[in-house]
């Protein structure tokens, strides 16, 4: 058995340790309760039961207004907060407050996976996004899920929306601290790859100027709390009003 094989089988193993502390709280976070009912069967089917508790902000007499649908996990849910400060929603709001009229779908799911992003997706672009956010890896990460599978659902995920005619905006990510530097560069890569490879709009990083600062996040450390959404949404805003101008 080679050195090199051992080395990468210990790095790997230093990472499912490491994380293991952040993956029980994510799994919490797959528990949280929904009141939301599962959403109206799209072309493709209805998502898997439960699992895409799908928040429309005003969509009622609203059917003219752009879509803008936010495909993510816990951070895009707004996971411990109310649905309102969910930085989807905060964006709306922040739009309406400019004049600029949308329709949000804030597909955020606490725990999912980009697996699980890519089972929902075609539901989601079913509902003709004018735009497609992409917020989707944390959890791979936290995991120590194989990251060329994440690549692989990411880009899947990237395709269809392109193919749908939507404009994609693919957020990026980075690791917990306790990720080995040589994996945690393999990770981070794969988002400004994907974008580039595949010409979609790209933000560098979601969590801005809130990863790692406890007044911006609930006291898990993880999950913004509601100044910690407001800049996230000022992060993605930046980057969607490209997208909805051009």
């Amino acid at each position: 058995m080679g050195s090199s094989f051992l080395v990468s089988v210990m790095s790997r193993l230093a990472v499912r340790l490491g994380a293991l502390a952040w993956i029980l709280v994510f799994l919490g976070c797959g528990r949280e309760p929904s009141t939301a009912e599962p959403p109206a069967a799209g072309p493709s089917g209805p998502p898997p039961a439960r699992e895409t508790p799908v928040s429309i902000a005003g969509a009622e007499g609203r059917a003219s207004e752009p879509v803008v649908a936010f495909l993510g996990d816990s951070l895009t849910a707004g996971y411990g907060l109310p649905a309102a400060q969910a930085f989807p929603q905060v964006i709306q709001k922040r739009l309406e407050e400019k004049g600029v009229k949308v329709r949000v779908i804030n597909a955020g799911v606490s725990g999912d996976t980009s697996a699980g992003g890519l089972r929902r997706v075609d539901w989601l672009i079913s509902q003709k996004p004018f735009v497609l956010v992409v917020a989707l890896g944390a959890n791979d990460g936290l995991r120590g899920l194989p990251i060329d599978e994440m690549e692989k659902n990411l880009r899947q995920i990237v395709v269809k929306g392109k193919s749908s005619g939507a404009r994609v905006l693919l957020c990026g990510l980075k690791v917990s601290p306790n990720y080995p530097p040589a994996l945690a560069g393999e990770f981070e890569s794969v988002f400004p790859r994907i974008a580039k490879e595949e010409g979609v709009a790209f933000l560098p990083f979601l969590l801005n100027g809130v990863g790692g600062r406890p007044e911006l996040n609930q006291p898990d450390g993880i999950h913004p709390n509601e100044a910690g959404q407001e800049i996230v949404a000022r992060n993605v805003l930046e980057e969607l009003e490209k997208l909805l101008q051009g």
